[in-house]
């Protein structure tokens, strides 16, 4: 294969990312580590239940500026801090003749977005861990849009993988 082959499939690239974790299995974290409150990305214990972050779908409908890359960019920068999240980084890609996809990275999860925009639709996914306030998105994203069409679904990510026992 040749170096741009190899661009082609993201090998070699720099990213930002860190080496798995390679600690002994002796110093293996332990459950209680996910409700470390110094972690941004902890588990959350809300109304008896305990999970790891909140994960809105939200469909933008009849959006307008879904196509312009540095509009979705200052959306995702407004979520976060409307949302009371950590961007650590941002990355959009322009399609032709429209369209665009992008990611924010967070230290406690992701934004991320596939927009249409010749029919004026927007497929945002909000996942948050920690102290973030998720549904604060909803909002941000019906003004960045200019649409009071904003459908949200909710997941609870873990939801029951951990328990209060196991964690106490």
């Amino acid at each position: 294969m040749t170096d741009a082959n190899l661009f082609q499939l993201g090998i070699g690239l720099e990213t930002g990312a860190h080496a798995e974790d390679t600690r002994s299995p002796s110093a293996a974290p332990t459950t209680r580590d996910v409700f470390d409150d110094t972690r941004d990305d902890h588990f959350i214990r809300r109304d008896g239940r305990v999970f790891a972050g909140t994960h809105l779908i939200i469909e933008v409908v009849n959006g307008h500026g879904l196509d312009d890359e540095a509009r979705i960019q200052q959306a995702f920068r407004d979520c976060v801090d409307e949302c009371g999240a950590t961007l650590l980084h941002i990355h959009t890609h322009k399609f032709s003749p429209q369209g665009v996809s992008g990611v924010a990275v967070l230290a406690e999860s992701h934004i991320s977005v596939h927009t249409w925009p010749e029919i004026g639709y927007g497929a945002f996914d909000v996942f948050m861990c920690g102290d973030a306030l998720p549904w604060r998105a909803v909002d941000v994203l019906a003004r960045a849009f200019g649409t009071a069409d904003v459908r949200v679904k909710e997941l609870l990510r873990g939801d029951g993988l951990v328990t209060e026992e196991q964690a106490a």
